[in-house]
């Protein structure tokens, strides 16, 4: 039995992505859903995808958390004091003092 290969005509032919192509990246929306039981079987691939993109968990179709991946400690560190309530406070205090015209200009810190 032979396979017969289907003919088409070169206009009705899309080309394909080479290899590397940031094709798929761009028609995507927004962050990677992907399903609870999905990712209970393959923690460890998604945890790899992760560190580039952030990982939507859905539960019966609907977001249930995120994943979020880290390339090294210091993603990790950085990560922990962006989302510290304490540090977010001294920077806001910070961000209203310099407005209010406190602060040591950089001019003077040499």
């Amino acid at each position: 039995m032979t396979l017969r290969r289907r003919k088409s005509s070169r206009l009705s032919r899309r080309p394909k992505p080479s290899r590397g192509s940031t094709h798929k990246a761009r028609q995507r929306k927004g962050p990677k859903q992907v399903a609870l039981a999905e990712v209970k079987d393959n923690l460890s691939r998604y945890l790899r995808l992760a560190v580039d993109e952030e990982i939507v968990i859905t539960r019966h179709g609907r977001p249930a958390g995120i994943l979020i991946g880290f390339a090294s400690e210091e993603d990790w560190f950085e990560y922990r004091l962006e989302h510290h309530p304490e540090f977010l406070r001294r920077i806001e205090e910070a961000r209203i003092a310099l407005r209010a015209g406190q602060g040591i200009p950089l001019r003077d810190l040499r």
